[in-house]
């Protein structure tokens, strides 16, 4: 049997529950050894696909294939191959690291022979050899979250899914857990769920957001931006005023704008940003009209990328927008009914008589006073 090229496909993908679509008909795949960061807001359907992916949930329709076999046809086979850590890992609190692994080597079916030495590579890839035999619950959350990571790669599968995995996290335990997530790279599919949008940047070959059950953006960090960001941003060291930079601006292009200058340090400087619309480079001549400025006295020019906060932000922006006119082109609600008022002249309509009260019920005569 040949191996795919692709691990994860998936193609029309629906999840109803009651009225709503939480999953609504998406579509990627993903080449094997690749690490795919999966954004949206909350409630956008990040957390039900992967359920699906896992064979956790049954889709509504649609196909999802690990390793090119349905996950609804094997679920079994496809729970062998992926390796899943939730937000919330259910980690048994009162195991040594090495018992909890001893254990899940059992459930995962890897043979006996082979348990201590998957055991062994596990504990050297997440650097658990040195807390391999304390008890989980004194373990601090990084020490806990690397010992989930070890339980997803024990079993050596095609596919890790990860909800969160950097979440409550000191930045040192995030850089160690992001080293351990890029080590796995060519070696396995993983999937990234997380809300901390630099990490995902700094860490996946390819993004993909959702909202409102659908995929609104697709690619490569760089691809994204060029999707969704439609201008051109530089920063500029400068001695010389707002005015003398706006003026030398103008002589480029009337369109080039100064969006924000900070504080001027002691030395003097200050940090300016310019914006252009589109997707034109004026770096050089920028360079040159800035250099021939001497009030100026230019110290440094560079290029900026939008953050990847600015790409989520339009790609959920835009499909809000969608949302919205699909609302308002909907069909009117009529307007309500109100009570016919009588015309002038007319006589108005008899209305319809109640029904009779009922008597009221006799009271009990209060006895005499003797």
């Amino acid at each position: 049997m040949t191996t795919p090229k692709h691990t994860i496909e998936v193609e029309q993908l629906h999840k109803r529950f009651g009225k709503i679509d939480a999953v609504d008909g998406i579509s990627f795949k993903v080449e094997k050894g690749q690490i795919v960061g999966f954004l949206g807001p909350n409630g956008a359907g990040k957390s039900t696909t992967m359920r699906i992916l896992t064979g956790f949930n049954r889709a509504t329709s649609g196909v999802a294939k690990i390793c090119g076999v349905s996950v609804a046809a094997d679920p079994h086979f496809i729970k062998r191959r992926i390796g899943y850590m939730p937000e919330n890992n259910p980690l048994p609190l009162d195991l040594r690291v090495r018992e909890y692994l001893k254990y899940r080597a059992k459930v995962k079916e890897i043979p006996f022979g082979k348990r201590r030495r998957a055991i062994e590579q596990a504990l050297e890839s997440c650097d658990l050899t040195r807390a391999q035999d304390r008890i989980i619950g004194k373990l601090s959350k990084g020490f806990r979250q690397r010992v989930g990571i070890a339980d997803a790669i024990l079993a050596n599968p095609d596919v890790i899914i990860m909800d969160e995995p950097t979440i409550g996290l000191d930045p040192h335990q995030v850089i160690l857990i992001r080293d351990l997530i890029a080590s796995l790279r060519g070696r396995m599919t993983v999937i990234i769920s997380s809300h901390i949008l630099p990490e995902i940047e700094m860490t996946c070959d390819q993004i993909i957001i959702i909202n409102h059950g659908k995929i609104v953006g697709q690619g490569s960090p760089a691809q994204l931006r060029d999707t969704f960001i439609d201008h051109t941003t530089y920063e500029v060291e400068i001695a010389g005023t707002t005015k003398e930079l706006e003026t030398a601006l103008a002589t480029i292009a009337s369109e080039l704008q100064v969006e924000r200058i900070s504080e001027r340090g002691e030395d003097g400087y200050a940090t300016a940003e310019i914006q252009i619309k589109g997707k034109r480079d004026y770096g050089e001549r920028l360079f040159k009209t800035l250099a021939a400025h001497p009030h100026l006295r230019t110290r440094s020019l560079r290029s900026k990328m939008a953050p990847l906060e600015d790409v989520f932000l339009a790609a959920t922006r835009r499909s809000w927008e969608e949302v919205d006119s699909n609302l308002l082109e909907g069909p009117v609600p009529p307007a309500p009914q109100q009570p016919d008022q009588p015309q002038a002249n007319q006589t108005p309509a008899t209305p319809i008589p109640n029904e009779p009260a009922q008597p009221p019920s006799p009271e009990t005569p209060k006895p005499e006073p003797k």
